[in-house]
């Protein structure tokens, strides 16, 4: 994807938030929030951002956007989880914290492919190198990380916002950011699109985020 971007005249940057949340102490946004100013750090103070979320991480994006040195754009959500209006967010629902809670060992969670039946995860990648790559990335959270709230400061969304839906479940997440005002569109496909069809899914991303070239105050 980041290729891709970059090959249409993006400037693209991909934090590693690897070693950021695989720590054990609560609370983890901050440190998710300074390690991607840090990754962006080299850009010129004037360059306006535009923030590209995926999944959970939608979550945080709040919070990064008020911790930012240099200018938020926009801010795309790729068939992610969307902030509460007004603070905070838990980072899991109870019943989704309750069906994680039987997955812990020693305070940890294995890799999150192995949450859910292999049927429904094997469908997500295009082939089993793909999955491989994916695997060897995937950290084991502290249980910790979901039970954290996640602040929403007021004004982070005074500024363009879109979403891009992949499908169910996260169409209830395109309806409600439909009703916030955002603009939204569909590529079809499962929850890991990106890596089955990153050209479909490259070009709906620069073609929502086209005009948003002036950071918001």
């Amino acid at each position: 994807m980041a290729v891709r971007l970059a090959a249409s005249g993006a400037r693209t940057v991909v934090p590693s938030l690897i070693d950021v949340v695989g720590v054990d102490d609560p609370p983890f946004w901050p440190r998710v929030s300074a390690a991607i100013n840090e990754s962006v750090s080299h850009l010129p103070r004037s360059q306006p951002i535009v923030l590209v979320a995926h999944s959970n991480a939608g979550l945080l994006v709040p919070v990064v956007v008020r911790s930012m040195r240099l200018p938020v754009a926009g801010c795309l959500f790729v068939d992610a989880s969307l902030p509460s209006r007004t603070g905070p967010t838990p980072a899991a629902s109870p019943e989704r914290l309750a069906y994680l809670r039987t997955k812990v060992t020693r305070g940890r969670l294995p890799q999150w492919t192995t949450w859910w039946d292999e049927e429904d995860v094997a469908q997500l990648f295009p082939d089993p190198q793909t999955r491989k790559a994916v695997s060897a990335e995937q950290p084991w959270l502290p249980f910790s990380y979901y039970e954290q709230q996640i602040p929403v400061p007021a004004g982070w969304d005074h500024r363009p916002c879109g979403y891009l839906l992949f499908g169910p479940p996260y169409d209830r997440m395109a309806l409600e950011s439909r009703n916030r005002g955002w603009g939204v569109a569909e590529v079809p496909g499962g929850h890991l699109h990106q890596l089955v069809d990153p050209d479909a899914v490259t070009a709906r991303i620069a073609a929502m985020t086209a005009t948003w070239g002036s950071p918001a105050d």
